[in-house]
């Protein structure tokens, strides 16, 4: 399989990784090899200790436009254990984006529906291009957009995410941003370089401090203020013995000197 017909293509600069979706003859719909692939390129960018952040982003015109024809045909003629196998498969990937050390960040252009705007979504940090749409129009084809519903309702309120769901409406980047669904909208013909100044700024971050902040912050759903508060206590300690705050420290205990 060469570089340009693999289903997705990564690569790593100035703590930097990023990943790109490569099937742009199918706006990037997603199959099992591409889900498997970037399971795996995000496994082995997180595994590279000069990587601070990744990025996802869609070749050709569109982030993602959901699953591929081929992919719904198979679900219609599958079995209960097939489509449970299947959908698993995409459980792990939404999971897998949440528990590495490092943050996830989506770069959406054009569209991101259905399972593609799940992908979005189950992101760390979203950032769109003027032209980007969202939407899950699984309802229209009598498909529920199951999994996807725990995390869009962790990032709008309850009635938002009813509608959204069960209209199967799409919207656009700004109406996103309105709702907290996304975190910032750049101009498209910007929109890369936007992405990369934007990005950059985690260079400056501790590696440690930001995966610590990045497991709490997950780790606190669904728990009471105490149990949250003192997890937090806890993490505190965890990261006042770690090398990056002791240095941290230092520096600025010397600057203070001067």
């Amino acid at each position: 399989m060469t570089q340009s017909t693999k289903p997705v293509l990564s690569s790593i600069d100035d703590a930097i990784a990023r990943i790109t979706l490569n099937r742009p003859e199918k706006r990037n719909a997603l199959n099992d090899q591409l889900i498997g692939a970037l399971k795996e390129a995000l496994v082995a960018s997180a595994a590279n200790e000069g990587a601070m952040v990744i990025v996802i982003s869609g070749s050709g015109t569109d982030f993602c436009s959901g699953a591929d024809l081929a992919a719904l045909e198979k679900i219609s003629q599958s079995t209960a254990a097939a489509n449970a196998s299947d959908a698993r498969a995409l459980l792990e990937l939404f999971v897998l984006i949440r528990s590495l050390p490092i943050p996830v960040v989506a770069a959406v252009h054009g569209r991101a529906l259905a399972g593609g705007c799940g992908l979005a979504t189950s992101c760390d940090i979203v950032l769109a291009s003027e032209n980007a749409q969202f939407g899950y129009p699984e309802v229209k084809i009598g498909f529920v957009p199951a999994m996807v519903t725990a995390i869009l309702r962790r990032n709008v309120s309850e009635k938002l995410a009813f509608e959204l769901l069960t209209r199967g409406d799409t919207i656009g980047a700004r109406e996103a941003l309105r709702i907290g669904l996304i975190n910032r909208v750049f101009p498209d013909d910007t929109f890369a370089d936007e992405v990369t100044e934007y990005l950059k700024a985690f260079s400056s971050s501790s590696r440690s401090a930001v995966s610590l902040t990045k497991t709490l912050l997950y780790q606190v759903d669904g728990m009471s203020f105490l149990e949250a508060i003192e997890t937090g206590a806890d993490v505190n300690v965890i990261a006042r013995m770690t090398e990056d705050c002791q240095k941290g420290i230092a520096r600025f205990l010397s600057r203070q000197k001067q």
